[in-house]
């Protein structure tokens, strides 16, 4: 069976065509923009007019909203609610017990919400289209160092691997007749059996990755090449300059609006 090293989803899209570098411009773009903006809709804006367009631009519709069952929209219901219960205001809505809903609070929420689920969102439709070979290359070539491309493709790496990992882990458990799949209890009592491997396995595999890219010459000096070449277009390159205007842009606007 294929070990699967990362979200990435190979797609024939116009989003997958792009340069990495644009990709995570854009990426940055969006969740500094709806940080700095002083508008409170913006969020909102870039969801329905960036993240929803982007999702079917790069054909990656079916991926995508699996993990936002699974993880965005979790993670952005809970800050709500822990916002919309919580945060002070002056203009009461209604009141359940003790605790009270107020205009303030209820917007302040709703924007908050909305901004981490914009910024999960962009990092997510990153992961499924860009492959994080093609990440490093590009970065590598424009000059950053290999051990802070090495740490950022590990990181996008790590999650997808224990996964993986984890899923033969629990195969091989089960193979031996460990019962993780019955009550509660007993799903909690098997975690110990399966963290042992897992970990162990983790602190082995760093050491043979440590060994393999040393025995490629990861720390030499010399100026190394590339035998597929990461595409460049003048779009890329307008993309990430408009990109950037914007996100001056906003912090700007905001300045003058806070100053006024």
């Amino acid at each position: 069976m294929h070990e699967r090293l990362s979200f990435y989803v190979k797609r024939d899209s116009p989003l997958h065509s792009l340069n990495p570098l644009t990709k995570l411009t854009l990426v940055l773009g969006l969740v500094l923009i709806s940080f700095a903006s002083p508008w409170y809709w913006t969020p909102q804006f870039l969801v329905l007019f960036g993240i929803i367009p982007l999702i079917f631009i790069g054909k990656v519709q079916r991926e995508y909203f699996g993990a936002m069952l699974r993880l965005i929209l979790p993670a952005s219901g809970i800050l709500f609610l822990m916002q919309v219960f919580f945060l002070p205001g002056e203009h009461e809505i209604f009141r359940i017990w003790v605790i009270t809903v107020t205009q303030e609070s209820l917007t302040n929420a709703v924007t908050n919400a909305t901004r981490i689920f914009l910024m999960v969102s962009s990092f997510t439709l990153f992961l499924l289209t860009t492959h994080p070979s093609e990440l490093m290359s590009d970065l590598t070539r424009r000059g950053l160092p290999g051990q802070f491309a090495y740490v950022i493709i590990s990181t996008l790496q790590i999650i997808p691997q224990m996964q993986s990992k984890a899923q033969t882990i629990i195969a091989a458990q089960r193979s031996r007749g460990l019962d993780t799949q019955s009550s509660f209890g007993k799903r909690v009592g098997a975690l110990v059996p399966l963290v042992g491997p897992l970990v162990l396995g983790s602190l082995v595999e760093v050491e043979e990755r440590a060994i393999a890219i040393e025995a490629r010459g990861f720390t030499s000096t010399r100026k190394k090449t590339s035998l597929y070449e990461i595409p460049d277009s003048s779009l890329d390159k307008v993309l990430r300059w408009g990109l950037i205007l914007l996100i001056v842009v906003s912090i700007a606007s905001r300045f003058f609006l806070a100053g006024s």
